[in-house]
Order: C-alpha cells, then structure tokens, then sequence
C-alpha cells in the first residue's frame, strides 16, 4: 500500500466540512442499507485496523470490529495488557511503531492530548474513538438517526442536559458543523469548557432549568452522570445533579414530535427515567447500532476516500 504523505485523521468533529459531514452521513445511510439488502462490498480487503483501548467499551469495539469485517478487512483489539503502552512506551514511539504495520489506527484513551501526539507521529489515519474531551464517533451516529426519523438538523434546537463533558463538547461542535442551535443545562461548576463554547459562535447557549432548556426543543440528549475514571465522584455528582434528570415534564417541553437520545449505557432513574429511555420518543438502539454504519462510512472516507 502507497503511504501517504499527509494521512488525514478524525480526531474531533472540526476536522470534516460541513458539506463533506453531511455527505458521510448519507453515506453511512447508504451502507445501512446495503447490510439491509445483503450487498457485498469489500472496500476494505487485506486492510488492518489497530484499535487500542485504554478506555474499555462496548458499543466501540464491536462496532469498529465488525465494520472491519463487513468491509473484507480485519481489526486488532489492543489494551493496556497487550502493549508497550501500558509498560511506558511514549506514545509518540508507539505511533511509529504502529503505523508501519497497519493501515488505521482507533484510540480510545482519557487524555486528549495522547490521541493528539499519536496522529502527529502517525503514518496512517488515526480515529478518536473517545477521549475525556471528545466523542466524535458518537455524534456520527447521533447525526445519522436524527436525519433517518426527522430530515436535516440545520436549523433545529436541541437540548443537552447534564455535565459539560467530552459528549457535551462534541454536542456543541456538531452545532458548528451541522448549522443547529444548542442549549445546555448544566449545574454550575460543571460547564464544557469555555474554548469550546466560544468556538461555536453563538449557537451554544447554557441555562440552570433543564424543562427550559428543553423548550420547543427537536432533539434531547443526555449522558451519565460520572463518565469512566469519575466512578469515585458518583455520590457527590448524584446529589449535584439531581435536578439534571431527563423525565417526562422535561419531554413535554420539547416539542411534541421532540427525540430522546442517549449515547449509552444508561442509568434509568439517574440521568434518564425509564420512561423517557423505553418511550417512543426514544431512538437510543437506532443511535446505538448506527456507530456501526456511521464509522463504516469515516474508515472508508478515510483509507479509501468518499466515493464518486
């Protein structure tokens, strides 16, 4: 395989157009269907994939690996255990290393900066798969199931309640790319940081009242309250947010034909009541398999190019 002298990486939602987003995101509609149909289509033969994981998932691994199959390619799970990295190895030596052996690399770590270092030092293209600030992979799939149920996003209000965290950030820069208005509840102490707010440029609002935040909303999203590594913080954070809870008066503020989604796993009674989760507003298992059909579209985006 020719190697390619700048390798274009997915590090945070910034690094595609907004033109070329919505595009991919027809794209992995296109690719959803091509499943549904029993389409053959092996873009991705003899092409490897690297996924390390210092963050364990679920939805992430299979998602990636399966994608990997579907294409004709294969996928390598590396943890901590697995890896120099986990004995020390800088990162940057590690990115070398990796990238002469295969064709892309995932990462899903906690430091933002690590994935950062990788991609700079990286041969191949490198995909965030989460960090503590980021969860680009996430709102490809979020994106894909609101344009599946409700048309294009441009233009609609949508709710995130709950902490300022790697999902609320990535929340405000799909504000930035898909042209949408977004209002935050969060308790104070707990805002996204502010850099990413100012770079929305004036479509990210942040209110104390979830049901006012919710208003006339089309979309409302949540997340956990304590995201991994914040296990030690959930009994301090539960009292803090318990206000911050996703019920039905919040629902009935948003708009009638309003979506629920949740980027999972969920906790029914804390962040979400059982029945806004299980409701039919809710879209979280159309959300949940779209990681699959949404990366599906940014690995061949990315090692093979969009298609003509």
């Amino acid at each position: 395989m020719p190697i390619p002298s700048t390798p274009r990486h997915f590090l945070t939602l910034l690094d595609l157009e907004a033109t070329e987003a919505k595009r991919l995101l027809q794209r992995a509609i296109e690719l959803k269907q091509m499943v549904a149909d029993g389409v053959e289509y092996l873009p991705l033969r003899h092409r490897t994939l690297a996924m390390i994981f210092e963050k364990s998932s679920t939805r992430t691994r299979v998602s990636f690996e399966a994608g990997m199959a579907q294409f004709g390619g294969h996928a390598l799970f590396l943890s901590p255990r697995d890896t120099q990295l986990g004995r020390g190895e800088p990162i940057e030596d590690s990115a070398r290393v990796l990238s002469r052996m295969v064709d892309c690399v995932m990462i899903r770590t906690f430091d933002h900066d690590k994935v950062e270092r990788f991609a700079a030092n990286s041969r191949v293209p490198v995909i965030n798969g989460l960090t503590d600030r980021f969860h680009p992979c996430q709102l490809l799939a979020d994106m894909q199931t609101y344009v599946e149920h409700r048309g294009s996003i441009e233009g609609r209000s949508v709710t995130f309640v709950g902490d300022g965290n790697n999902m609320c950030h990535s929340y405000i820069n799909a504000a930035r790319v898909f042209d949408f208005e977004l209002r935050i509840a969060c308790p104070e102490g707990f805002e996204p940081d502010a850099d990413v707010v100012e770079g929305a440029a004036g479509r990210c609002t942040l209110v104390r009242d979830p049901r006012e935040a919710a208003e006339k909303a089309d979309l409302v999203v949540t997340d956990v309250w304590a995201s991994m590594g914040q296990e030690n913080e959930q009994d301090d954070r539960a009292a803090v947010f318990a206000r911050y809870r996703v019920d039905a008066p919040v629902m009935a503020a948003a708009n009638p034909d309003a979506l629920f989604m949740h980027c999972l796993p969920a906790h029914r009674g804390e962040e979400v009541s059982a029945e806004v989760i299980d409701g039919p507003q809710s879209v979280v298992w159309d959300e949940a398999e779209n990681r699959l059909h949404a990366q599906k579209a940014l690995l061949e985006l990315l090692m093979v190019g969009a298609p003509r």
